[in-house]
């Protein structure tokens, strides 16, 4: 995979979005319109189904040289030989640090602050918008982008909520690397959804 700091579309093979679709079809068609990160989220599987997914996936991604997130299961992540693993802030506060290079979810300046010590690879920020990804959580809005533009100097992404219709503004409020789960998965062609985003993202 191309370094983080050189990557900018991170998304997604979310379980409950696919919709009976084939995980490596779906791979396929992301790493064909130029995502540079794809996490398997499969929150209602067991580790021996995310771990099945993965070895289906991953021949896709590293043909294409794009980056394998595996989320939650750190374990999953080592023994597939994904690049990363990404954590939420409950599952990293009840872990130790992965073994291999992990992202850590953010929702504030603390948070974050915090998460920077630990040296994650990269984090998210967010939801910068509510999502129905993360049911319930509060929107950290686009001020919270403003300040990781202004603070953090590692990779980050913003996540939660952002489609074509408020990727400018938040790119405008100093994003330079979004996540995308539902603007991308509910597309009628993911490709070209993928393309679209790609396209609008600083280079």
């Amino acid at each position: 995979m191309k370094p983080l700091a050189q990557c900018r579309l991170y998304s997604f093979i979310d379980t409950d979005y696919l919709r009976g679709r084939d995980p490596a079809a779906v791979a396929l068609q992301l790493c064909a319109g130029g995502s540079d990160l794809i996490q398997l989220r499969a929150k209602k599987s067991a580790p021996a189904e995310i771990l099945r997914m993965a070895r289906e996936i991953l021949p896709v991604l590293r043909d294409a040289g794009v980056g394998l997130v595996i989320n939650d299961h750190a374990d999953v992540a080592h023994e597939i030989g994904a690049d990363l693993c990404h954590l939420g802030q409950e599952d990293f506060a009840a872990a130790k640090p992965p073994a291999i290079p992990f992202g850590l979810s953010t929702h504030s300046p603390e948070q974050a602050l915090r998460a920077i010590e630990t040296r994650p690879a990269y984090i998210a920020v967010g939801p910068v918008y509510a999502t129905a990804t993360k049911p319930g959580a509060r929107a950290v809005t686009l001020e919270y982008v403003r300040w990781a533009a202004a603070n953090v100097s590692l990779p980050w992404f913003a996540i939660g909520g952002i489609n074509l219709a408020n990727l400018d503004e938040v790119v405008l409020a100093g994003a330079q690397r979004v996540c995308v789960v539902s603007g991308i998965l509910n597309a009628p062609d993911i490709a070209q959804a993928c393309r679209q985003f790609k396209e609008r993202l600083p280079s």
